[in-house]
């Protein structure tokens, strides 16, 4: 295992415990989105990771090391470790370049020169290479901490909600190319996010923390498929949530059903559409069913009454 977490505690203060016992181990060369509702700890978790805050007991093992967070360590942060955090720390009077070039040797400048470029083309700031951070938007300061940290190709990079302050476009445009690159040079990489969504195609594996505990980790398609509880299911967008006794109305042993597993059919439940709302390549309808309000995804636009199915 690259990263093991063993019986860590760690608390804000004597009345606000955040983890209680947690254990877990992540794989090297994996991609892992850490999950879970704000306030949950993934931001948290990230930080005692990198070593930026002290935990009351445990241990925290990279690569076959102990580590030991500011107590032990000088210089916050480890070696063969990347954290790019909410807060950018950008040197405000260096170009962009400088700041992604940081820490690329100066021995080979031509080399230099060109890791510097590719890492540029990789975040979509070829155009900025010469501009200084302060006149930059968050999200593009964002994209320069990505590219500083992914200039060592550390062995772990953490990533604290690396599209939060993202246009859509860029966000599509960044997140391949990311993921590519950390393919490429097999650096594993824990992902904080409350957008599942965002990340779903490009996961190994998924994390989610409620409140500071470990609620489900498995593969990403484990998970979609099979969440473990309602707070996880609605994680991954929205969902049809069955009480047990709506369970045994419908006829089904699931507690969920995303959008797109309700179909209109020729025979099945008696459904009144309320609302059909054109959705770019879907329809988004609410029906009534059996006292219910779902949600589902048509191709075209529904009106009056329909017969559904859960599949």
């Amino acid at each position: 295992m690259l990263l093991e977490i063993q019986n860590l505690h760690f608390s804000y203060s004597k009345e606000k415990k955040l983890f209680e016992n947690l254990n877990l181990q992540f794989e090297e060369g994996k991609i892992i989105a850490l999950a879970g509702e704000s306030g949950c700890g993934k931001s948290t978790l990230l930080s005692l990771i990198y070593g930026l805050q002290d935990w009351e007991s445990g241990d925290i093992i990279f690569d076959d090391k102990k580590l030991l967070g500011p107590k032990g360590n000088l210089v916050p942060g480890e070696a063969e470790m990347k954290f790019v955090a909410q807060n950018f720390d950008l040197m405000p009077y260096s170009t962009v370049a400088d700041n992604v070039g940081k820490f690329i040797s100066n021995i080979n400048l031509s080399h230099k020169r060109e890791k510097t470029e590719e890492l540029l083309e990789v975040v979509g700031l070829t155009e900025f290479a010469h501009v200084l951070p302060k006149n930059l938007s968050g999200g593009q300061q964002q994209r320069v901490a990505i590219a500083r940290a992914l200039s060592k190709l550390p062995k772990l990079l953490l990533l604290d909600e690396p599209f939060s302050n993202l246009d859509f476009a860029r966000k599509i445009e960044l997140r391949e190319k990311l993921f590519r690159f950390v393919r490429e040079n097999k650096i594993t990489l824990l992902i904080s996010t409350h957008e599942l969504q965002d990340i779903l195609p490009w996961t190994d594996e998924i994390v989610i923390l409620k409140n500071g505990e470990l609620i489900q980790k498995d593969k990403t398609f484990n998970i979609y498929k099979n969440p473990s509880s309602e707070y996880v299911a609605k994680l991954f967008g929205e969902v049809n949530l069955f009480s047990e006794i709506e369970m045994s109305e419908f006829c089904t042993d699931r507690f969920f059903y995303y959008p797109h597993q309700i179909k209109i059919a020729e025979e099945g439940f008696d459904a009144i559409i309320l609302e059909s709302r054109f959705a770019g390549n879907y329809y988004w309808n609410k029906v009534l069913s059996k006292n219910k309000e779902l949600v589902l995804f048509t191709e075209n636009k529904i009106e009056n009454t329909v017969k559904i199915i859960l599949s």
